[in-house]
C-alpha cells in the first residue's frame, strides 16, 4: 500500500480480527494487520489496514462471514 491514505476495519474480537485476515489474504487483497489507532478507541486490539480502493472488495469478502465493528477511512 502506497500513500497516506488508507481504510481500518475494526472487529469484536482478536478471534474474529484472524479470521477476517485469513479470508481477505485468500481473496488476494492486500492488508495488514495493525493496532487499533487511539482516535478510534482506547481499547487494546488490532484492527486491519488496507488500501480503500479495495473498501467494496473487503465488504463484499466479509459479508455474512465475519461481522465487523466498522470500516474507517484515514
Amino acid at each position: 500500500m502506497s500513500g497516506d491514505s488508507y481504510c481500518v476495519a475494526l472487529f469484536q474480537s482478536v478471534n474474529h480480527t484472524l479470521l477476517a485476515e485469513k479470508l481477505l489474504k485468500e481473496a488476494g487483497i492486500a492488508i495488514k494487520m495493525i493496532p487499533v489507532p487511539r482516535n478510534l478507541s482506547s481499547d487494546c486490539g488490532v484492527c486491519i489496514r488496507f488500501s480503500p480502493q479495495d473498501r467494496q472488495a473487503v465488504q463484499e469478502t466479509l459479508a455474512g462471514r465475519v461481522e465487523t465493528g466498522g470500516i474507517h477511512p484515514l
